[in-house]
């Protein structure tokens, strides 16, 4: 049964904090934390009553996409700092996107040692509500995977006509968007794809024994596409396995990073579209690793890969998509602004942001059309 708006606000105000604060410190960029609240509510006191009188104003915005912030990096795996994405790229999409704007929802609140309800306890299940929440009796989840997926659950609910626009954070974080996503979609009849780009193919059944984790998120999600191929992969190219092997599989289909050097990017989404096209897809949701640009375009990262996408190239595939095809979901993942193993220190975190808003506003903006 749907739930009233005044409930659903309950809970976002529950599960949800104020932008920028999904990483949970004392100290630490404080004064980042502070001048993003400047610029979003022009102050920096009183920002928790400022946020949910925000919450107010959902219903009647005119914005189609909405932000959501999920700081954490407890599904990654080798260099971690990816908790720091949802901040440090709202505060450059307001620096140097200023034209491309949604509604703010907030972001996630993060116990970092959490990664999906299921690997907890009852007994750490109950702890960690009562200290979320102060209290047991809402029941609500605790886990970033598991948060993220019932409040999109509700969003979509709530707003069948507006989609989320997810900043991580790890790409198992891809997860909860994407199922809620579908699950949403699948109801209404509306006929999907995930566009995914990465330089992984994200394809493992688990890793270390985890199912859900920035390595195996597409593998679990196939099940809510319409088919297999509609999931469509762009920059793959490290690999342990041939490409052969991932679209025998599985099903899908990738179009690795050489491939869309030698064949050129126009050519690729062409063939894509004609796929998508065939397949009767409605919409398009696009999930974005920033790995999947060149290392030396995006090596902010916890995986930077040389030979990968330059990002004219995966701004031309997006741009002939969105001209077939309504963009009506997004994330923007793996952005580590504190990791560097390019040596080159603030230069490495300013270009992958940069980068990273570029291709986040274009999708910000696909999404409110």
């Amino acid at each position: 049964m749907k739930r009233n708006w005044q409930e659903v606000k309950t809970k976002f105000s529950q599960c949800l904090c104020p932008p920028g604060n999904g990483v949970f410190t004392v100290n630490t960029a404080q004064e980042r934390k502070a001048a993003l609240h400047q610029t979003l509510f022009g102050q920096t006191d009183n920002i928790q009553a400022l946020w949910l009188d925000s919450l107010d104003t959902l219903p009647q915005s005119t914005h189609k996409a909405v932000m959501l912030g999920i700081s954490s990096d407890c599904g990654g795996g080798i260099l971690r700092g990816a908790n720091w994405g949802p901040l440090f790229l709202r505060s450059t999409l307001m620096e140097q996107q200023p034209n491309s704007v949604s509604f703010d929802l907030g972001d996630i609140r993060v116990i970092p040692h959490l990664l999906h309800d299921k690997y907890l306890n009852d007994a750490t299940i109950e702890n960690c509500q009562k200290a979320l929440y102060q209290s047991t009796d809402a029941a609500y989840p605790v886990s970033p995977l598991s948060i993220t997926e019932d409040i999109c659950d509700d969003f979509y609910d709530q707003f069948p006509e507006k989609g989320i626009f997810g900043i991580g954070g790890d790409h198992s974080i891809s997860y909860p968007l994407t199922k809620a996503f579908l699950k949403a979609k699948r109801e209404r009849g509306i006929r999907t794809a995930i566009i995914h780009f990465d330089a992984h193919t994200d394809l493992l059944v688990e890793r270390l024994g985890i199912d859900l984790c920035f390595g195996s998120w597409c593998t679990h999600i196939l099940e809510y596409l319409p088919a297999p191929q509609h999931l469509i992969q762009f920059g793959i190219r490290s690999s342990g396995k041939p490409k052969a092997h991932w679209e025998s599989t599985f099903g899908i289909k990738q179009h690795w990073a050489n491939e869309i050097r030698e064949r050129g990017a126009a050519a690729i989404v062409a063939q894509v579209i004609t796929q998508l096209k065939a397949d009767k897809v409605d919409e398009l949701y696009v999930s974005f690793d920033i790995d999947a640009l060149d290392a030396s375009f995006a090596s902010a990262t916890g995986t930077p890969e040389y030979d990968g996408m330059t990002p004219d190239e995966a701004l031309l595939i997006l741009a002939e998509l969105a001209k077939e095809f309504p963009i009506t979901g997004a994330d923007m993942m793996e952005i580590a602004p504190f990791t560097d193993s390019s040596l080159q220190g603030k230069v490495s975190s300013d270009n992958t942001l940069r980068e990273g808003a570029k291709i986040s506003a274009f999708l910000i903006d696909a999404m409110n059309k």
